[in-house]
């Protein structure tokens, strides 16, 4: 899990954030950019999910 920012997630979430206000404000492209600031904060989520499950894995291994 080392390798798993949880800033990024947050900048994700800003990105989606600005470009979302921009888009209520009229501006359609803006829409375009915050659905990929969302998707591209469901991959970070996937695969640090995927990181946390594999470091607990590992924590339990060396218990037993």
């Amino acid at each position: 899990m080392s390798n798993i920012n949880p800033l990024t997630l947050q900048e994700h979430v800003a990105t989606f954030t600005a470009e979302y206000e921009k888009f209520s404000g009229g501006n359609n492209a803006a829409g375009t950019r915050a659905r990929k600031a969302l998707q591209e904060a469901i991959k970070f989520a996937r695969e640090a999910r995927k990181g946390v499950q594999e470091e607990k894995n590992a924590r339990k291994a060396i218990k037993s």
